[in-house]
């Protein structure tokens, strides 16, 4: 069975326990085990190459070199990651490797919470975007720095851009996958497709389902 570790805490604002559950519900259905804690010391007192995914699920705060180092190194190694929102894009301001790593950082959401906005998906042949619809979003317009490197799966227009909503990204030998959507736990609600969008991600992430390879 396949291992998850989800680590939650940070800005309560983004009700990191409420997101936690649902993401740790989606992945319990589909046959992967998950463990849910609120420290970032995790990092360095678990073998975190044991793992097959981390979710992270931290708003802004801080990580300090040696909860840093060992995440990076796991991840290198092959273990997936995966996250949403600021949880992971906005996470760790000052921990620029984390961010090359996530390969994105938040910059804005001007309007804040309540913007209509439209997803599209843009690769519609990626194993995470097969069954997964375009969407309407009632939320936080995310506007990001975004890696160049990264792989866009969806998009949503942004002034006169096309800004990535959701992406994957190699490092090293691991996977990682990055979704903006849930400022909320109540944006799940909204669109299934929002929910199914991430736990394809997660999934692929973790090689979790035969034909993720």
């Amino acid at each position: 069975m396949k291992q998850a570790l989800i680590i939650q805490g940070g800005w309560q604002g983004h009700e990191p326990k409420e997101v936690s559950d649902i993401l740790a519900k989606a992945l319990r259905e589909n046959g992967v085990e998950v463990e849910i804690v609120d420290t970032l010391d995790v990092l360095k007192e678990r073998d975190l190459k044991a793992l097959d995914l981390i979710i992270m699920q931290w708003t802004m705060g801080r990580i300090e070199r040696d909860q840093l180092e060992p995440l990076l190194e796991a991840v290198e190694s092959g273990v997936g990651i995966a996250g949403l929102h600021g949880g992971m894009g906005d996470a760790f301001r000052e921990a620029t490797p984390f961010q090359h790593m996530v390969g994105g950082q938040w910059v804005a959401h001007p309007g804040n919470d309540g913007i209509d906005y439209d997803v599209y998906i843009v690769d519609k042949g990626h194993w995470i975007t097969q069954g997964v619809s375009g969407f309407h979003a009632k939320s936080e317009h995310y506007y990001m720095h975004v890696d160049p490197a990264v792989h866009v799966l969806a998009s949503t227009p942004f002034d006169d851009v096309a800004m990535p909503v959701a992406w994957t990204k190699m490092w090293g030998k691991g996977r990682v996958f990055y979704s903006s959507m849930g400022h909320l736990a109540s944006v799940f609600d909204q669109d299934p497709n929002i929910l199914r969008l991430m736990t394809r991600g997660m999934l692929w992430a973790a090689h979790a389902l035969e034909g993720t390879d």
